[in-house]
């Protein structure tokens, strides 16, 4: 996998867990499927969350306190 497709996913899948933590009222359980997407990634291009689950499991890796002070 190219260096610039990582990002791009990677943005993708941050962007669709801070959407998915910041609204409790749609939140998804265990085993539902996300609702698709899309954002620009890092070549301005969008990239479309079916387009990533099309090609194999996603996983969300979020880091809750990442832009928080210490």
């Amino acid at each position: 996998m190219s260096i610039k497709r990582a990002v791009a996913r990677t943005l993708v899948l941050s962007a669709l867990a801070v959407v998915t933590l910041a609204s409790a009222a749609v939140a998804l359980e265990v085993g539902q499927k996300a609702p698709d997407f899309a954002l620009n990634g890092t070549d301005g291009k969008p990239v479309k969350l079916s387009d990533l689950t099309a090609k194999g499991p996603v996983v969300i890796y979020t880091f809750i306190a990442a832009f928080t002070p210490t």
